[in-house]
């Protein structure tokens, strides 16, 4: 897959995969898809840095996407089925989410598309077809008949408003029970003679200090309780997927190169961040890995 920035200075740009393999292939590939990416390579005229991030690779994130999938399937197939209306479901019906809030405020039109270049070395821009972001239903929102009807993002805070956004992982973390801290919840009389079991084996003048040990340390989350990771109180964004930097040291011929290492990217959503030295554009290209998903490796987020 082939990519070029369209302005000439520092920019920040969402490139989808499933949407790309889409259009490429001409067959549907669904979001919900945690895509193997091999590697990338960058080049430029100018030096400059590239900073890539993806939705968070963990528990929270695969548990948060999933909650949120479930609900906004649940909700559209409950619509349905109130009046025998299945057959009328559109045929791409799709869960597709923004990465963060950046990406929201750019909009599925703000995605990167594939170029390719003809025999006179004229660079072509693919054209995209529909790729409509989700939305969820609130109903009675604030007061009784008004419903709310935010898009979905991956991490960060919710954007409130109209045309804001549900955080997937912010409306988790409101979603759960938190664990007991400290755990186990020590009862008064454990580390003194009120507890006989204790007393039966106190053949030692120690044994007070051994269980204050025992109950006492370490019986305390090794978390922060209430934040959850990639919400709005812990690790704030996408994570950090790699850097580099391309060096150019002639100002008219030469081009500079760099590479960044490949990986797995949920539901195929990848930001990059472009600091040019001096104003110029990026080409990108991204190397994706053959497999068994109509081609690609790459698995259902259901089961990352």
């Amino acid at each position: 897959m082939s990519f070029a920035t369209t302005t000439s200075g520092a920019s920040t740009e969402f490139i989808d995969l499933s949407q790309i393999a889409s259009i490429v292939n001409r067959r549907f590939y669904r979001q919900g898809i945690n895509w193997a990416v091999a590697g990338f390579k960058f080049s430029s005229l100018k030096g400059g840095t590239v900073n890539i991030s993806k939705l968070p690779n963990t528990w929270v994130l695969s548990n948060a996407w999933e909650k949120g999938f479930r609900a906004w399937q649940r909700q559209q197939r409950d619509a349905l089925e109130d009046g025998s209306q299945e057959s009328v479901r559109a045929k791409y019906n799709d869960f597709k989410i923004f990465a963060d809030g950046d990406h929201l405020s750019s909009g599925v039109v703000g995605n990167l598309m594939p170029v390719s270049i003809d025999v006179g070395g004229v660079p072509s821009i693919a054209l995209p077809g529909e790729w409509d972001p989700s939305q969820i239903v609130i109903p009675n929102y604030g007061a009784p008949g008004v419903n709310y009807e935010p898009y979905l993002i991956g991490v960060g805070a919710d954007v409130p408003g109209i045309g804001g956004a549900v955080s997937l992982v912010a409306a988790y973390q409101n979603s759960r029970g938190v664990p007991q801290s400290p755990d186990p919840s020590v009862p008064a009389g454990i580390t003194n003679a009120d507890n006989i079991y204790r007393a039966m084996f106190d053949v030692g003048d120690n044994n007070e200090e051994v269980m204050e040990n025992v109950v006492g340390k370490n019986d305390e989350l090794p978390y922060l309780q209430d934040p959850y990771p990639g919400g709005s109180g812990q690790l704030v964004g996408l994570e950090w997927h790699d850097f580099t930097q391309i060096f150019n040291t002639s100002a008219t011929t030469n081009v500079g190169i760099a590479t960044a290492k490949g990986g797995n990217f949920p539901c195929g959503l990848i930001r990059l961040d472009w600091s040019p030295d001096e104003s110029a554009n990026l080409l990108i290209q991204i190397d994706l890995i053959p497999g068994n998903h109509r081609g690609y490796l790459c698995e259902p987020m259901t089961e990352m």
